[in-house]
């Protein structure tokens, strides 16, 4: 199919939208369809460039508040029109929900191309955190408008499209997040690392990765690895990330290590050579990070919610706690940080829960499913969604 891949966030940026959209448009490529990639321009990588060059076409973007080290689109119906109408799309998919996901949704319709859409981010949970309580019902209610303007959604998880159809999203579809098992593996362990972090073989490394926001829920983290030294005064808390609570975080905890933004091998080094992933985020729509910490071999501890809640089992391969139940979050942590054989034991079963879901499977799912939506919008025949989305 040719293909109109729509994204307001991309590689450079570092976060998993933008990784994951990278990943699924290089797929869908290789699979043999044409593929258009409609993003907002980046200065650090198409200075110089045109606004339609190499398959893709930039778009004006400007910072996202509170986040300016990410861009959003502008509103650009009218040019994806003639662009569309010079390259038209079999099928537009739109993975991210600001102004230019907006407009390509009503320049799809106009056409009269079939559109699907992701659901990528909680922004109505993020209102409760940046604004105020009834932010939440505005965004939410804009979030309903967008998506069910749209052929299909796809969601990440079973758990997320009940809540959303309970709230009055339609035509919502499972389909989930992989990880790259080797790219996280436990052969990236580092021994001069730790050492850096000030742990010798004794010391628990409670490691957390991500953005430093407040809708991450960090509290909890701090409050853990308190309880976690209080036993083990030795254990050492690591941050890898950065963002707008890096010097509250800071303040509250001085002995942290505060790693910053991590890539490549030496991101993966820093999961490997950690003991336990603490997760304490209420807001997410999966969190990638908590497969990646999985397939570098180890245990997790989160709430019972997206990604942890589906691949995560308690004393298995990781811990769970019941959602927004800081205090047996913490209890978890500690009896984990404190019996090393156990922090092996489950993170050994977590390794082998990642080798499971590998990206080609996962994506071969969402493929089938684009190519799926297509055929019902073109035959006239109902869709009914591809079973083996889960």
């Amino acid at each position: 199919m040719r293909i109109a891949y729509v994204t307001e966030t991309w590689p450079p940026e570092l976060n998993g939208v933008s990784l994951t959209a990278a990943r699924t448009a290089a797929f869908l490529n290789a699979q043999g369809h044409d593929v258009m990639l409609v993003r907002p321009r980046q200065q650090a990588i198409d200075a110089g460039k045109p606004g339609l060059a190499d398959d893709t076409l930039r778009v004006p973007g400007v910072p996202i508040p509170l986040y300016p080290d990410l861009r959003m689109g502008l509103p650009v119906r009218r040019r994806l029109l003639r662009a569309w109408y010079a390259h038209r799309p079999d099928l537009v998919h739109v993975a991210t929900e600001g102004p230019l996901g907006w407009s390509a949704i009503r320049a799809a319709r106009q056409l009269g191309v079939p559109v699907t859409s992701d659901v990528r981010t909680r922004f109505d949970e993020y209102g409760r955190h940046y604004a105020w309580d009834g932010a939440a019902t505005l965004v939410r209610a804009y979030l309903r408008a967008f998506h069910n303007r749209t052929d299909r959604t796809f969601v990440p998880t079973r758990e997320l499209q009940r809540q959303l159809s309970e709230l009055g999203f339609e035509r919502l579809t499972v389909s989930t997040r992989g990880v790259d098992a080797g790219q996280f593996a436990p052969h990236y362990r580092s021994e001069a690392l730790r050492a850096q972090w000030g742990a010798d073989a004794e010391s628990p490394v409670v490691l957390t990765v991500g953005r430093l926001a407040v809708e991450k829920n960090l509290g909890v983290v701090l409050d853990t690895f308190d309880a976690v030294r209080a036993r083990m005064p030795g254990a050492r808390l690591v941050m890898v990330g950065d963002g707008p609570q890096r010097s509250a975080l800071h303040r509250r905890c001085p002995d942290a290590v505060f790693a910053g933004t991590q890539y490549g091998e030496a991101l993966a080094a820093h999961y490997a050579s950690a003991d336990l992933f603490l997760f304490p985020s209420l807001t997410e729509t999966f969190g990638n990070v908590v497969v990646e910490a999985m397939a570098s071999g180890l245990p997790v501890v989160a709430f019972n919610t997206a990604a942890a809640g589906m691949h995560v089992r308690s004393n298995e391969n990781g811990c769970l706690a019941p959602l927004g139940d800081a205090a047996a979050f913490t209890r978890a942590a500690v009896a984990l940080a404190a019996d090393a054989g156990l922090q092996q034991r489950l993170g050994h079963a977590a390794r082998l829960t990642a080798q499971s879901l590998d990206w080609p499977r996962v994506l071969e799912r969402f493929e089938a499913a684009l190519v799926a939506v297509h055929h019902a919008a073109t035959t006239g025949e109902a869709y009914h969604g591809d079973p083996r989305l889960a």
